[in-house]
């Protein structure tokens, strides 16, 4: 058995359900499916029981302990060399498995990768958006898959993938509820692992958010950004600062208008904003073939700054004033 697959889960057996399926449907075989239930209320464990005689499938309960401990339990069980880590709310194409063990082929002196999130047809209009806001390189800059950074690429926990010698080496994931991927990532490289970016094994990443519940996990993500600069020396890059810089001239700009101050700078700083929405206007409604997406990309875009950029200004301030 080569892949040893962990997916944490929380009161969600529906994607669950998606989510297995989608492994089920893989030509490729030679791989086990963990899946530890997080202290959920609503369990899964019906779900399980209808894929026990199609797939090799584990499923263990445990109290209330977050996606990253949660994992580190499953891979207790794991059997194989490679684990893999998907978020409940993915599902995987036909050959990602293919992909993936091609790759390790060639690639032996990898020692951890991790893939792109996609979009697919059947998600929701507000689905597509916020997959572009955190995909597109007009907003995220392509960090989480959309460039070649193959030295030094740093995986996410939704399509993650390591050797278990390495994982057990440096301790597995922190108690961290937010960036406990990324912390691993950094605890990884510093111990020597190679990691590596393999593109075509991608996931389609669905998350089921409102707006509400999108501004929250990117308002955490923001907070956890200066807890892992703090952590591990080094790792600051200015890019971090941008949503904040956004969230701060936003502010004063408003302020300007709603005092009326007459200050030509605040019309250079209009002009950037409706330059730089129209662009997100234009190529999300030319990627997903919708101008209501588009649309739509351009408030969840604003949500994704205002909340990534508030997150880290107050962690900043809570932390260095």
């Amino acid at each position: 058995m080569k892949f040893s697959i962990i997916i944490p889960v929380f009161n969600r057996p529906e994607e669950i359900n998606d989510l297995i399926q989608s492994i089920v449907d893989q030509k490729y075989r030679d791989i086990e499916i963990i899946v530890i239930e997080d202290g959920s209320s609503i369990t899964s464990n019906d779900i399980i029981n209808s894929f026990k005689n199609k797939i090799n499938l584990q499923y263990h309960e445990i109290s209330n302990q977050g996606p990253g401990l949660a994992r580190n339990h499953g891979v207790k069980f794991a059997n194989s060399e490679w684990i893999i880590f998907f978020d409940s709310d993915c599902t995987i194409p036909k050959n990602y498995f293919y992909e993936v063990d091609e790759f390790l082929k060639s690639n032996t002196e990898v020692d951890f990768f991790g893939g792109p999130d996609k979009s697919n047809k059947s998600f929701s209009f507000l689905q597509k958006a916020i997959n572009y806001s955190m995909t597109s390189m007009l907003t995220t800059g392509g960090i989480r898959g959309s460039k070649y950074t193959v030295d030094k690429f740093l995986p996410r926990s939704f399509n993650m993938g390591m050797k278990k010698k390495n994982f057990l080496q440096v301790g597995g994931f922190s108690s961290m509820r937010f960036g406990e991927d990324l912390d691993l990532t950094y605890r990884l490289l510093s111990s020597g692992a190679k990691s590596s970016i393999i593109k075509t094994a991608y996931v389609y990443h669905k998350r089921r958010n409102n707006l509400i519940g999108f501004f929250n996990q990117i308002f955490s993500s923001g907070n956890a950004r200066v807890k892992l600069n703090q952590k591990h020396k080094g790792t600051f890059r200015f890019f971090h600062l941008l949503p904040s810089l956004f969230f701060i001239f936003f502010v004063f700009m408003c302020l300007l208008l709603l005092f009326k101050i007459d200050f030509n700078f605040i019309f250079l700083i209009q002009f950037i904003y409706v330059i730089y929405f129209m662009l997100i206007f234009l190529e999300s409604s030319i990627l997903n073939k919708n101008p209501l997406v588009g649309l739509l990309s351009v408030i969840t875009t604003f949500t994704q700054f205002f909340a990534y950029g508030t997150g880290y200004l107050k962690a900043w301030i809570k932390n260095y004033l």
